[in-house]
């Protein structure tokens, strides 16, 4: 990994050695404890954030994630760059075994996601880049080997139909407003759904050309999604102000988005 810079490639080795923990305990049973706020949590996302704490904490960089003891927005506001960490995305997915799940890991800088990473236990592939370094797929095995990377390029052209892509296992909010206003560009919308952030693969690979979400997601969900399509020329923008989002806030929940493609802003903006 001596393309990187030293801080992601621990970030990928960090997803890698969590992914791998968390594979043991998908392939034997487990117990799922309901928190406060309703969100199920198993043994693996717990044993996921101690080995990513024992990856990143060396680095100096403070912190936050789904299962990371929340600091007061007082101390966090000082920070100029933070890491943002879901230990294990798609608890849900994880439950029901159907391989829909990731680790999410991004650097964020006064505010902006600058490098993310998306890893697939299941399929041992990590996407993960920056504007600075170009995106890439890898599987597990070939880290060590940057010849063996893909190098993902931005889409050049929308899906016929067009593919819109949704959560599997909760809601989206209300499409219908939405869906009109994209049938406007394409008569026909195949809708795709599928768990967590590997959502922002397809989208990084232009198998679909946009994500809306109309129901809450925190910061860790799409931090490292938000890095990756904006390095590809997509974004993902806040639907009631047009801007980006925006982390590390005093309220980590993220408002209502939509994530499009480079190929879908031009005729689409």
């Amino acid at each position: 990994m001596t393309d990187l810079k030293q801080y992601y490639s621990i970030a990928l080795r960090a997803s890698v050695a969590a992914s791998r923990e968390i594979m043991k305990i998908y392939n034997h049973e487990f117990e799922t404890i309901i928190k406060d706020d309703g969100s199920p949590l198993t043994k693996a996302d717990l044993a996921s954030t101690k080995i990513i704490h024992e990856y990143l904490e060396p680095l100096g960089i403070p912190i936050t994630g789904e299962e990371t003891e929340k600091l007061d927005y007082s101390i966090r506001k000082n920070w100029t760059e933070c890491w943002c960490v879901d230990p294990l995305d798609g608890t849900k997915e994880f439950i029901k075994r159907n391989g829909e799940f990731a680790v999410n890991i991004a650097l964020i800088e006064n505010g902006i996601p600058t490098f993310g990473l998306i890893a697939s236990p299941v399929n041992e592939e990590i996407i993960f880049g920056s504007k600075e370094t170009g995106v890439f797929i890898a599987q597990f095995n070939d880290l060590d080997f940057p010849d063996k990377w893909e190098q993902i390029n931005a889409t050049k052209k929308v899906n016929s139909p067009l593919i819109l892509t949704a959560s599997r296992s909760h809601g989206s909010g209300p499409m219908e407003d939405f869906t009109a206003e994209l049938k406007r560009i394409s008569p026909e919308i195949e809708l795709k759904s599928k768990g967590s952030s590997l959502k922002f693969f397809d989208l990084a690979k232009g198998e679909v050309d946009i994500y809306a979400r109309f129901a809450p997601t925190m910061e860790w969900d799409i931090a490292s999604g938000q890095a990756i399509l904006e390095a590809l020329g997509g974004n993902v923008i806040n639907v009631e102000t047009g801007k980006p989002l925006e982390y590390n806030k005093e309220n980590l929940l993220n408002p209502f988005f939509i994530a499009k493609t480079k190929a879908l802003l031009e005729i689409l903006p």
